[in-house]
């Protein structure tokens, strides 16, 4: 199938990178334009401009589309249909009547639920048991369209939002794969919206730890922040990610030290205690509790905040 592909980052190129291997014709691809990044902030290209430039794709990265001739070259493509994977622009309403089979969006979530920009950090945060890829062509709405198929994923124990990423990347990969050669014969099912949930996207805030709460809602925390944005704590007036960390039963002052050792940091919470496994001061490395505890510089009895 002729192809136009829309996306960005990581998540996304799984997906051209799969498209590409079972012989579709890319005939463009859209990503967002190079933003700066690391420490010289030099512009970078993302992800997906990366996986089309080695295999010899067209790639067009406008700021948006909302002009005739920002879609100029989408008309050209030529395109049967468009597949859009965590593209990061908003496609109005022209761009997605110019493939002839419509714009399938691969989204991270078993729509309507999570629907939004955040739905791999949210279903961890709420504490979900499954997750999955929904396949749905796109309309004027916010991860509103009809769905055409949706595949299942658990959500273990130990996932993290990188884990739970990689997963659901090679998923949707998969999926979409499977899918093209049927879309034309495929009318898609209408989502029900009283069971749409939101998936706000992710502010630093979001990831402050509130020693109030649940050890079990805390670990939920630290997973869903992990890689981005880092759940942290206050220590001693500086801010201390934490990485990994295990619910345990236990009780004292919200945020106090109970115990220290090479096992873990011992935080009580709201209701049980977290044993804390991995940290990062800043400017630091990421250090297992007994390589960060050397130092002696905590010590039961003091507080996180």
């Amino acid at each position: 199938m002729r192809l136009i592909f829309a996306g960005t980052p990581e998540f996304a190129a799984a997906a051209l990178k799969a498209l590409i291997a079972a012989g579709h014709e890319i005939s463009l691809v859209l990503t967002q334009p190079d933003r700066p990044a690391g420490r010289g902030m030099k512009l970078k290209a993302s992800p997906v401009k990366a996986v089309a430039l080695a295999h010899g794709l067209t790639v067009a990265q406008p700021e948006n589309l909302k002009s005739e001739a920002a879609r100029q070259p989408l008309l050209a493509a030529g395109a049967e249909a468009m597949v859009v994977a965590a593209y990061g622009l908003i496609l109005p309403e022209a761009a997605l009547a110019m493939p002839r089979l419509g714009c399938v969006n691969i989204h991270a979530s078993l729509l309507p639920r999570w629907r939004g920009a955040a739905p791999i950090h949210r279903a961890i945060e709420a504490g979900d048991r499954e997750t999955g890829i929904t396949l749905m062509r796109m309309d004027k709405g916010l991860d509103t369209g009809a769905m055409l198929t949706r595949a299942a994923l658990p959500i273990l124990d130990s996932d993290t939002t990188g884990s739970l990423h990689d997963k659901l990347a090679e998923l949707g990969a998969r999926e979409i794969v499977a899918l093209l050669p049927r879309l034309e014969t495929m009318a898609g099912e209408k989502q029900d919206d009283t069971l749409a949930t939101y998936a706000k996207k992710i502010a630093r805030n979001d990831a402050r730890l509130d020693w109030s709460r649940p050890a079990e809602e805390l670990d939920r925390r630290i997973r869903a922040f992990n890689p981005f944005p880092g759940a942290h704590a206050l220590f001693a007036n500086e801010s201390i990610k934490v990485w990994r960390a295990r619910p345990v039963m236990d009780a004292g002052q919200p945020g106090t030290v109970l115990s220290v050792s090479k096992e873990g940091l011992r935080v009580a919470c709201g209701s049980g205690a977290l044993d804390i496994l991995e940290v990062q001061k800043p400017g630091g490395k990421r250090l297992a509790i007994a390589a960060f505890l050397t130092g002696g510089s905590i010590k039961p009895g003091d507080r996180l905040l």
